[in-house]
């Protein structure tokens, strides 16, 4: 009896052999990256994870693997920089190893996500707007859907219009049935689907990042925004450079007229031009 037990607790100890290839192959990728990536795959639909996987092709390998199988191969591949990445696993997480640099590969993934209808639930990233204009909506129980929402409407050739600018979810808020419901019917997709970077491995620096989301479009309109302001600051207490003197100029030369029609004419001497008779 004592040697069928014995045997039947090592058959349950047995690991699969696909278990022990996904660990060595993770292992493996850990050891030969410059960049180790975890990125959330929640809400992610399969045909866009798919896409985006091919989109990578070349660049990155994509791997959908449980946390105790990334955690495993994390202690195997015998990287001590790498260790602290384990306290960052989670559920719905997809792991992702490449040569290129860690916020390149986030600037890449935030070039591929695409827009997608929203579900209630899900937190919106910025605020979601409804803009004044003509719908397809027809009159009957949307009305109070709309009016539920805040929404100023009226009936024009027997379809809705909206009337007023309205924002319906704001940024950091969960996305409402009720809004989910409206922008679903006016085929709004305000929602950025991809492949969301939480935290990567460095191997170059040995060195794990955190926040490491960037929106190339986003962060290149705030480089303009502060452009513009340090361009109007460096004007204003008229600092000299070549960006800045031709606005200090014509600065100095508005004020310089500014100040000639200040002057009175009558403070002028005048010339007499009275001929000699």
């Amino acid at each position: 009896m004592k040697g069928k037990t014995e045997k039947k607790q090592n058959r349950k100890k047995e690991i699969p052999k696909k278990k022990l290839d996904s660990v060595t192959n993770i292992a493996k990728l850990i050891k030969e990256s410059s960049s180790v990536v975890l990125v959330s795959i929640k809400n992610l639909p399969t045909s866009q994870f798919q896409l985006i996987k091919k989109k990578l092709r070349g660049k990155a390998v994509v791997i959908v693997a449980k946390k105790n199988i990334i955690k495993k191969a994390i202690d195997d591949s015998k990287k001590i920089s790498i260790q602290d990445l384990k306290k960052y696993l989670k559920e719905d997480l997809a792991i992702m190893f490449s040569q290129e640099n860690p916020f390149e590969l986030s600037s890449i993934l935030s070039r591929n996500k695409s827009m997608a209808k929203a579900k209630a639930g899900q937190e919106a990233s910025e605020d979601i707007t409804i803009e004044p204009g003509p719908t397809d909506l027809v009159p009957g129980p949307i009305i109070s859907e709309l009016s539920g929402l805040g929404l100023k409407f009226i009936i024009e050739d027997g379809k809705i219009s909206i009337k007023d600018k309205k924002v319906i979810v704001k940024a950091k808020e969960k996305i409402s049935e009720g809004a989910a419901s409206i922008m679903s019917k006016l085929d709004m997709k305000p929602v950025a689907i991809g492949l969301e970077p939480l935290v990567a491995f460095d191997a170059k620096e040995n060195k794990i990042y955190e926040n490491i989301k960037i929106d190339s479009d986003k962060t290149l309109e705030e480089l303009k925004q502060a452009n513009a302001k340090a361009l109007a600051f460096a004007v204003k207490i008229a600092y000299p450079c070549k960006e800045t003197i031709r606005f200090i100029l014509g600065k100095a030369l508005s004020h310089y007229q500014a100040l000639g029609k200040l002057i009175k004419t009558e403070n002028i001497p005048q010339e007499n031009t009275t001929e000699a008779k």
